[in-house]
């Protein structure tokens, strides 16, 4: 069964221990300056937000089927039939165009590094390979995150949701958002107010984008992509660059 994380904000406490957890299991460092940050980066995968007296985390979606591992001209991610998203940095010819389909804009770039990687979470591929809980779940002391096969976790989601209806917006976000993702969310107040996407689609961005591409013409949708997408992809990298700039 696929693995998930679910993470209800109405728990949460804004401790930041998943994100000290997230970073020892990287090998990336963890100070007081990097715990303020309330952005993912390259140094920092996942991330506690604070709106007014609430709390969110930030990380990868890990979706189900993931708009970054269409567009990858080499492999370098796959979605993995335990849940995660994994990535290879020894395939990654570093094009950046996972960053640039990406809806939830989660993955991030070395750009100061002499060989530069992508990098975003993995959902603790390697720990759940191995039996074991995500290194956030694990050390999380309120339950405000937990880790599990991802059906159990909606079923877990929609039992809160019927028992407390006042604690609870009845709704959990993750569980159509663009077809799906492995990352689920609770919260007491619309998505939006917790810093979350609303407008990203309720289906799949590989089946969309497949499905614009079947009703042209192969010669004229060729050409239509390689130029509207050469458009595209320059502009999105200066947007890319520029919100990398903001989170440094």
């Amino acid at each position: 069964m696929s693995k998930a994380i679910l993470y209800d904000s109405t728990l949460c406490i804004g401790c930041k221990a998943c994100e000290g957890a997230c970073a020892e299991r990287w090998g990336l460092p963890y100070d007081d300056k990097i715990a303020a940050e309330e952005t993912i980066s390259a140094h920092k995968l996942t991330a506690i937000e604070t709106h007014g007296d609430k709390f969110c985390r930030r990380l990868c979606m890990n979706c189900l089927q993931p708009a970054c591992v269409s567009v990858c001209p080499v492999g370098a991610l796959q979605k993995t039939t335990l849940g995660p998203v994994t990535y290879d940095a020894d395939k990654c010819m570093g094009c950046r165009y996972c960053m640039q389909a990406c809806p939830f804009q989660v993955p991030t770039y070395e750009w100061n590094a002499q060989l530069p990687r992508m990098r975003k979470c993995n959902e603790c591929f390697e720990r759940q390979s191995a039996g074991k809980l995500t290194a956030c779940a694990e050390i999380c002391p309120t339950g405000a995150t937990k880790n599990g096969d991802r059906d159990a976790l909606i079923l877990e989601a929609q039992k809160r949701l019927a028992d407390s209806p006042n604690q609870y917006y009845q709704k959990i976000y993750g569980l159509k958002e663009v077809g799906g993702t492995s990352v689920l969310f609770l919260s007491a107040v619309p998505f939006d107010q917790i810093g979350l996407r609303t407008g990203v689609p309720q289906e799949p961005l590989p089946d969309t984008t497949w499905r614009v591409l079947e009703l042209l013409p192969d010669v004229v949708s060729t050409g239509a992509v390689l130029l509207g997408g050469i458009y595209w992809i320059t502009n999105r990298r200066d947007e890319v660059a520029k919100a990398e700039g903001r989170r440094k």
